[in-house]
């Protein structure tokens, strides 16, 4: 049984026409719905707690997207908007994440999905942007270590875009791994292969750009021959997916060439780290604005952790540049 968190006020945050809009929300639960919710045990999320948050965020960003809020809403800036309901939205997006982990770390359950918005990967500890408001996914690594005593927490990115706001959270920490393939170039220019954290995180971010037209196999690759041999020799506490879609072929915000087959392929890739590894499996939602493709790529993901077929092997050739970069702090990646 997979967990799936969500909660009403992922609805509430109005963002007009924008391509971040509940309509995302919707074609996922219409699809999700139409198959009876493979696996799935669904849960309402919780509000994060400020304390949760803080870990995080510097009290001003809390405090803002509160404000902005309580008087109607308004722009943070010319990509990222609020209204009357983001603020409740924001901290049950943020709840989720926390609460799966609670949940996946009290060891009763293998895998959770937060099917909530707004995303968040790129929101700095400073700066709300690029659609988010709160980083969820770095809300939940912190809480795994300041809640749970998790020692070490491995969080994957799989959207076309950069996750800038996760890698400068945890730039500096040996804590958290954070590893990320993303198209570039592309919004917001960062995640270039030099950029591999600093002081006492240097080598802890492992960035994995790939061009415009990448496909399966460069995606499959990369995992198989980049993440889970470092998190073989890493062994992390628990497992988190920044699970954008839309490095679907149909994503009009990007020019990837992945389809719902190619996310389950990641999928089963990732469940089966997490097997061989022992340890838990969050996957928070981030980006994905083809409606159509983002609802089938999310219910292949759910299907995929509910079943057993592994993911085919990818060739090594796409991986082998990448391998070569990062064998200088991960001697795992040598040859």
């Amino acid at each position: 049984m997979t967990l799936y968190l969500r909660h009403p006020s992922g609805f509430e945050h109005d963002t007009g026409a924008h391509p971040e809009s509940p309509r995302r929300l919707i074609a996922i639960e219409e699809a999700l719905s139409e198959r009876d919710w493979p696996g799935l045990e669904r849960l309402e999320s919780p509000a994060a707690t400020r304390e949760q948050l803080l870990r995080v965020h510097d009290a001003d960003v809390i405090d803002r997207i509160e404000s902005l809020s309580e008087a109607g809403g308004g722009p943070i800036d010319l990509d990222t908007l609020t209204s009357e309901g983001s603020w409740k939205a924001a901290l049950h997006a943020a709840g989720a994440a926390t609460d799966a982990v609670d949940r996946l770390m009290a060891g009763e359950d293998r895998f959770a999905f937060c099917g909530t918005r707004p995303p968040g990967h790129h929101a700095e500890a400073d700066q709300s942007m690029g659609f988010c408001l709160f980083n969820n996914v770095a809300v939940a690594a912190r809480h795994a270590i300041a809640g749970h005593g998790t020692e070490r927490v491995l969080v994957f990115d799989w959207d076309v875009h950069h996750g800038n706001g996760t890698e400068a959270i945890f730039a500096a920490s040996e804590e958290v791994l954070y590893s990320s393939i993303h198209q570039s170039p592309l919004y917001p220019g960062t995640g270039s292969l030099d950029e591999v954290g600093s002081g006492p995180g240097e080598g802890y971010t492992i960035n994995l750009p790939v061009p415009p037209g990448a496909g399966p196999d460069e995606f499959l690759s990369l995992v198989q021959g980049v993440v889970a041999p470092v998190a073989r020799e890493w062994r992390p506490g628990l497992l988190c997916v920044s699970a954008g879609y839309d490095a679907h072929r149909d994503d009009p915000l990007a020019q990837c060439n992945l389809d719902e087959g190619s996310y389950a392929e990641l999928t089963a890739a990732m469940r089966d780290l997490a097997g061989e590894l022992e340890v838990p499996l969050l996957i928070c939602l981030e980006g994905g604005y083809a409606l159509e493709a983002l609802a089938s790529s999310v219910v292949a993901t759910l299907e995929t952790l509910a079943g057993a077929e592994a993911a085919r092997i990818a060739p090594a050739a796409p991986a082998a540049p990448y391998r070569e970069c990062h064998a200088r702090y991960w001697p795992v990646l040598t040859g």
